[in-house]
This record gives structure tokens, sequence and C-alpha cells, in this order.
């Protein structure tokens, strides 16, 4: 009896590292081209410039020293998916998939998405001689120490984005000088710099490890674990129109990359480290009511959630149980992954105390 070998498409320049937007926007392509252009899952794998991306929720002037940036040289941009702040260059691997969240081997829903692709590329580096992890919400580890990053977004129906950075070799002391880390973060993880919280694949094996290499290790894990085939491919002139779209209206965009600013009026401000990411909260009363509400951070979610919460919100009672009815009335499982109503709410009585204060 034959069986239908199954293809996944596979996007894969190897010979050159890309700018942010050009590889940002390819990677938005994906889940857009497996919904609206009948396209099979598609893997883009791909090194960028030396740059530095944030997550979407994410204050990029807050996150970063944009100066120290521009002065080295250093490319940066806003990503669509969550998540935190990344360091990308030509030694760390990139990596966008574009798949439908229910397909087989995958655990439904953004929640069911990390843990099983996890597993793939924990399997990738297994071929290299590398034992590591998953480590909820979004790493992988090698005995305690990050080696990659993993985020996802879905806001194209069931077709998602999972994007990682797998670390192959990394520049500490650029990543220190240029990005501004909240101390909760780091008295969080119990560290106090972050050369003892990443490794790299050429620091766990000792050696230098050639990029192509992890590729290619990454590549044979897929097609070992979806019992699938890959085909390389390009963008094709509907793929090509949208990429272009996309650099235009996002990656080129100052609107876009200065996105999700945290307010400069003085707003109480509730900050909090979750099992979700960190939460930040900025909140403005009026009398006992809340008049404004901004909620940002390193979490996952989408856009239309966080304005569904946000607008709860807006001129309710500040009193903590008005607080948490409003939003368990609109409260979805993994509104924001990882985060449940009374996380959320305590982040939002922090904010208002504060607010109080000022």
């Amino acid at each position: 009896m034959l069986t239908m070998t199954v293809h996944w498409r596979l996007f894969k320049d190897m010979s050159r590292s890309v700018s942010t937007a050009e590889g940002l926007a390819v990677d938005d392509t994906l889940p857009q081209s497996v919904a609206h252009h009948q396209s099979p899952p598609i893997l883009h794998l791909y090194t960028f410039v030396p740059s530095v991306i944030v997550g979407k929720y994410q204050d990029i002037e807050a996150a970063l020293r944009l100066e120290r940036c521009r002065v080295r040289g250093i490319e940066y941009n806003r990503r669509s998916t969550g998540g935190g702040t990344v360091i990308m260059g030509p030694e760390i691997v990139a990596l966008g998939l574009g798949i439908n969240v229910d397909y087989p081997g995958l655990g439904g829903g953004l929640g069911g998405v990390f843990g099983p692709l996890a597993h793939v590329l924990s399997k990738a580096l297994e071929r290299l001689g590398i034992s590591s992890y998953f480590q909820p919400k979004n790493d992988l580890e090698v005995n305690g120490k990050k080696i990659a990053g993993l985020s996802a977004a879905y806001e194209t129906g069931k077709s998602l984005l999972f994007h990682t950075s797998l670390l192959v070799d990394f520049d500490i002391p650029l990543m220190t000088d240029i990005m501004n880390t909240p101390l909760i973060k780091l008295r969080d993880k119990g560290y106090n710099c972050f050369s003892q919280r990443m490794t790299t694949v050429c620091k766990e094996l000792g050696e230098d490890v050639p990029v192509q290499r992890v590729v290619g290790a990454i590549e044979a894990s897929f097609e070992e674990e979806f019992g699938i085939c890959f085909q390389e491919d390009e963008p094709d002139h509907w793929e090509t129109e949208v990429i272009q779209r996309y650099v235009k209206e996002r990656y080129i965009n100052q609107d876009w990359i200065f996105s999700h600013k945290h307010p400069r009026a003085r707003m109480g401000l509730g900050r909090l480290k979750t099992r979700g990411g960190l939460l930040e909260i900025y909140l403005a009363l009026s009398g006992g009511s809340i008049e404004n509400v901004i909620i940002t951070g390193d979490f996952f979610s989408t856009s239309e959630h966080i304005y569904r919460l946000e607008k709860a919100l807006k001129w309710t009672s500040a009193r903590e149980e008005s607080v948490g009815e409003n939003l368990s009335k609109v409260w979805q499982d993994d509104m924001i992954y990882g985060l449940d109503v009374p996380t959320l709410t305590r982040a939002i009585m922090i904010a208002k105390e504060n607010q109080v204060r000022l």
C-alpha cells in the first residue's frame, strides 16, 4: 500500500544575513499564506544582521538604550509576536513557522504550541550532542541556562506564527550594553548578570559550530517529529506582495516600531513578574473610577484581547472586587498566555496604590 508523502515548504537562504524588516516581514507572511493562499506549513530558517528586536507589547524606548544601538550600528525593530527582547545576528538561528494551530502534533491553542515545538528544537540539539528541555513559559534551557527563546501569536483565524532564536554563539557584552532590563526580572531568576543565565551551542560543545550544521539539525528534527518532507521554495508573487506590504506598513514604519509606548503622563505603575511574563499596568484614576488603563509587558496575547481587557476596565470602579468582576465578564482561557484574572487584578491594584501616592 502506497502512502502519501506530506510536504512542507522551506524558505532558507543561509548565504546572507537579512535586515530586520525583511526577516520579520517574511515571517508575518507565513501564517497569511497558510490561511489565505492554500499553502502547507512553511518553515523559514535564516539569520539577521546584528540587531535587537522587542516583543509586540513592549515599549522599545524603555527596553533598549537606543542611542547605543545607533552608535554601534545595531538595527532595532518590533516583531508581531509577544515575549521579550532578543539580540540577533549572523551566529543566531532565526526561525519562523507558519502553521495551523490545530495541526496534528500540536497541543491546540497558543498554550499548546510551545511544548511540542520546543520538543522539536530539543531533538535538534540532541542531534548535536546537547541535552535540553522546555522551561515554561517560553525558554529552551540547558542545565538551567537559556539557549533559545520562543514566541508565538495567532491573529489570522487558526493560522499562527511561531518564532524562535537559537543561540549558536552570542555576544553577551553587546546585550548588556544596549538593553534595559528591569531588575525585577533579574531578581526573579536569581542571577545578577546575563552570562550566568545564557548559554550557546558553541559553549556547550566546546567548539566552533557552523550555523549551517545547526540549521540542518533543525530541518531533520522537524521532518522526523512531524513525519514530513521539506521542499525548498521561495515566496511566490502573491507572497512577495504581502511581504512588501508588511515591510512598508510595519517594519520601516516608525509608528509601528515605537508603538506601545509607556505613558509619559503621571500614571500609577503596577509591575508584576508572573508565570506569563513581566506584566506592566499603567493606571489613571478619576475619583474612584479607572479613567485610563494600559496593559504592556513581555507576555503573549493578541491585540484584540488586550483591547477587550482595557475596554472592560475603563470607567469602572477601581475597587478590587469590581475590577475582578469586570475582567471575568470578558475573560477567556489563554487571553494572556499563562495569566489568570486574580493575577491581572493584583497588578491593577498595585498600579492603583501607586497612582494614589502620586
